[in-house]
């Protein structure tokens, strides 16, 4: 049951992002003007809400996700994971608040180009929470015995790298490593993603390799 869970909630948080992601299509940059902003809101009210509405139900997807896979950790990793969990839950939930805001009424162009600045630095800051949750798991695959594969333990040491070295988009201002720029959503995205996939592939053959067990 757990197992089946646990796939369950993958595909639907991953449905989920891609759904936010096609709707949202190319948001304003920061580089834009307020007046490009607010132009750009106007056109796109009702995708800016459906975004909103995923972060909703991803919410439940990921928190189901986090809390079957916090089961499988050993302390305290489990605990530090799903504290970097909770952090990356809360933290989408703020930003999803902001371009919610933007979409229910756009406000001046001053006012509608600082909410967009507080929702695009959600990616530089959320890469505090993803180093938690890889962090917390990829130091089990190292060591004299090792708790997970080998090869899920590296694919987090690349995606944990990744994330530190993106942690500079906080000071970006433009380009690939503006706040919100493809540094965070697509390069940042892409590794953190491939890493949980392959977190829930582990997960769910652990689990179902100890359902004879506890059936029995």
């Amino acid at each position: 049951m757990r197992a089946m869970a646990l796939i369950i909630a993958a595909v639907a948080g991953g449905l989920l992002y891609l759904v936010a992601a096609i709707a949202l299509g190319s948001p304003p940059a920061v580089t834009d003007s307020p007046a490009q902003v607010v132009s750009w809101l106007g056109d796109h009210r009702d995708v800016v809400r459906i975004y909103a509405w995923t972060a909703t139900f991803g919410t439940v997807a990921f928190a189901t996700l986090a809390a079957i896979i916090r089961g499988l950790l050993p302390a305290p990793s489990r605990d530090v994971f799903l504290l970097g969990a909770a952090a990356f839950i809360a933290e989408t939930a703020v930003q999803a608040w902001c371009w919610g805001a933007l979409a229910l009424d756009v406000p001046s162009p001053a006012a509608a180009r600082l909410v967009l600045d507080v929702a695009d630095f959600w990616g530089p800051l959320l890469t505090g929470a993803t180093m938690t949750m890889i962090g917390s798991v990829t130091v089990l695959g190292f060591g004299s015995r090792p708790q997970i594969p080998r090869w899920l333990a590296w694919v987090g040491v690349v995606a944990l790298t990744e994330q530190a070295v993106e942690t500079i988009t906080v000071f970006g201002t433009h380009g690939f490593i503006a706040p919100g720029g493809p540094m965070n959503l697509v390069l940042g995205a892409g590794l953190t993603g491939l890493w949980l996939a392959g977190l829930v592939v582990w997960a769910v053959g652990r689990l179902r390799r100890a359902a004879p067990a506890e059936a029995g």
